[in-house]
């Protein structure tokens, strides 16, 4: 596996889950890249050390599609290649073999549900999110409008503006909160400047440093507790670990949706394993069941929506 950095929750969860479906199977599965913030040269030669080496199988989380098809990818005929949470542009789609990753629109729509939860009679929404121009991060909005308006087909390029009680400002959704410091930021900044009734965030940036975040972010909750104003704080999230888990019980998260990496992980080596067989692979494995985290609860898988 070529995950966009080696020291991200995500992946690291991606890589076990492979891992452990290789073991098996007698096989092995080996995370390669680098560390630190996401770059595609970095990422362009950790696939041509990839390359260099005597593998059955490839599964790449892309970075940059068109930069890397027109470098390392040049080199992959040879080698099956899958695509991972990130797959490739429509235009370079021709070569890898398939894909594995949520389904993004239904993960929307799972988040949706929480605030539902919380909120069961609507409310003010702000959700923050990565870049907003990624397919992914569009579908997960679109999937939440989805659920929360009770329209099935709306495209969610329109905030929310009523629908069954829920409205988005028009500050929001607020992108680029893709580092942990950014997140903190913008989450500080909602906080302070108005009331909002549901905040969710597409990502676990806000809480990758759980401290920092408990220093950050829970006097401005207590100082909204005196006021009972709380929101409820949702976060798309990679298996929380023991100091997430603990903002929870501490009431400074309401709830975690966890995007299922390992079993992403295991459908990626399964699929490799599939094809390095020779055998058929359906084009795209989308993962639908994901997993819910509520305070001072037992993790529960999800029923899909």
């Amino acid at each position: 596996m070529v995950p966009k950095r080696v020291d991200q929750r995500f992946f690291i969860l991606a890589g076990e889950g492979c891992a452990e479906a290789a073991q098996t199977q007698g096989d092995t599965c080996l995370l390669l890249g680098a560390s630190g913030p996401a770059h595609f040269r970095l990422q362009n030669k950790a696939l041509e050390q990839a390359l260099e080496k005597d593998l059955d199988g490839i599964a790449l989380a892309v970075t940059h599609s068109k930069w890397l098809a027109e470098h390392a990818l040049q080199r992959v005929s040879k080698i099956p290649l899958i695509t991972f949470d990130a797959d490739l542009n429509p235009a370079e789609q021709h070569l890898r073999r398939g894909y594995v990753g949520i389904d993004n629109l239904a993960f929307g729509r799972h988040l949706g549900r929480l605030a539902q939860h919380f909120r069961p009679q609507g409310g003010k929404l702000c959700v923050l999110t990565g870049e907003l121009q990624d397919i992914y991060q569009q579908e997960r909005l679109q999937g939440i409008r989805q659920q929360l308006s009770g329209i099935p087909n709306h495209q969610g390029v329109d905030r929310l503006n009523g629908e069954h009680g829920w409205s988005e400002p028009h500050r929001c959704p607020l992108e680029r909160a893709e580092t942990p410091e950014g997140a903190l930021l913008q989450l500080s900044t909602l906080l302070n400047t108005r009331h909002f009734d549901v905040i969710i965030s597409l990502g676990s940036w806000p809480v990758q440093h759980a401290d920092n975040y408990r220093q950050q972010i829970g006097p401005l909750l207590a100082g909204l507790d005196a006021r009972h104003s709380h929101p409820a704080i949702i976060i798309a999230s990679s298996e929380p670990d023991a100091g997430q888990r603990a903002l929870l019980d501490e009431g400074l998260v309401q709830a975690y949706l966890d995007m299922n990496s390992r079993e992403i992980g295991r459908q990626s080596y399964w699929m490799l394993k599939r094809l390095a067989r020779g055998e058929p692979i359906a084009e795209k494995h989308l993962i639908d069941s994901y997993i819910v985290y509520l305070p001072k609860a037992p993790p529960t898988m999800t029923a899909k929506p």
